[in-house]
C-alpha cells in the first residue's frame, strides 16, 4: 500500500510549487488573455516555481512507471518502502529549495529522487529474474 499512497502524495506534490506561481503572477498583474507570456514579468521565486512545477510532472510520470512496476511484480518490504518514502520526501524538498534558490539543496534532492526511482525499477527487475 506504501506504493500507492507514494503515488497519490507525489501527484499531489506536482502542484505545490503553483501556490508560489500563482502568488507571483497575482504581484505581476495576472492577464488572463495572455497567461503565457506573463512569465518574464513575474518576481525570480515564481520562475523558479515555474521551473519547479514542470520538472515535477516530468518526475512524476517516470516515478509512477516505477512505483506501479514494483506494486505488479509485487515488491514490498523496506527497501521499496524507503524508495518510495525518499522519492516523495525528496520531491516536497525539492520545490522548496528550488523556490527559495538553494541549487546544491535542489540538486541533491534531485538525486535522490532519481536514485529512488532507480531503486524501484531495479528491485523490480531483480524479482522477475528471481
Amino acid at each position: 500500500m506504501v506504493l500507492l499512497y507514494a503515488i497519490v502524495a507525489a501527484a499531489i506534490l506536482v502542484y505545490v510549487p503553483f501556490g508560489a506561481v500563482a502568488l507571483g503572477r497575482v504581484q505581476a498583474g495576472y492577464d488572463m488573455a495572455a497567461p503565457r507570456a506573463l512569465f518574464d514579468k513575474l518576481p525570480p521565486y515564481a520562475q523558479r516555481a515555474t521551473w519547479a512545477h514542470q520538472n515535477s510532472f516530468e518526475s512524476f510520470t517516470i516515478f509512477s512507471a516505477a512505483a506501479l512496476m514494483a506494486y505488479v511484480t509485487q515488491q514490498s518490504g523496506g527497501w521499496v518502502n524507503l524508495a518510495a518514502i525518499a522519492y516523495v520526501a525528496a520531491r516536497l524538498f525539492y520545490s522548496i529549495f528550488y523556490i527559495q534558490n538553494i541549487p546544491l539543496g535542489r540538486s541533491l534532492m534531485f538525486g535522490i529522487g532519481s536514485a529512488s526511482i532507480a531503486t524501484l525499477f531495479l528491485l523490480s527487475l531483480m524479482s522477475l529474474n528471481a
